[in-house]
């Protein structure tokens, strides 16, 4: 036989049969599942920077309670407070000091590490004490 009968054709990538490309070309759900895919990887950043900046905000609420506490036991003699209420009223803040989920400030005296004094920390997003995402 000759090749006349049989011509020979030459595919393009986008001229081919289906097969695993079939997969992404999809048609008309094309623009949704683009959009779909968009919208999930922008929550989960959103959810991402959420979460950081509630640790940011609870880093400088911790820094402004950790000075309160300083001038407190400067003030009475290295004398450990009895609870963050004794501090927040002797350095005259508005309330006792709360992490970025609205949860107060722990102060634990003597701190758990040799010559710390106090320890002040924050349970952290998931609000469990001694959890792994505490805020020190």
């Amino acid at each position: 036989m000759s090749n006349r009968l049989f011509p020979q054709r030459i595919r393009f990538p986008w001229e081919g049969r289906g097969g695993f490309l079939r997969f992404f070309r999809l048609g008309r759900l094309r623009p949704f599942v683009v959009v779909a895919a968009v919208v999930g990887f922008v929550s989960l950043v959103a959810a991402r920077e959420r979460r950081e900046a509630g640790v940011r905000q609870t880093r400088a609420t911790l820094s402004v309670a950790r000075k309160a506490v300083e001038t407190y036991l400067a003030d009475n003699d290295a004398g450990c407070p009895a609870s963050l209420e004794v501090v927040a009223e002797s350095a005259h803040l508005e309330s006792v000091p709360r992490d970025a989920w609205g949860r107060p400030l722990r102060l634990t005296c003597p701190g758990r590490f040799d010559g710390a004094p106090y320890e002040l920390l924050s349970d952290g997003p998931d609000g469990k004490p001694g959890g792994l995402d505490r805020i020190e």
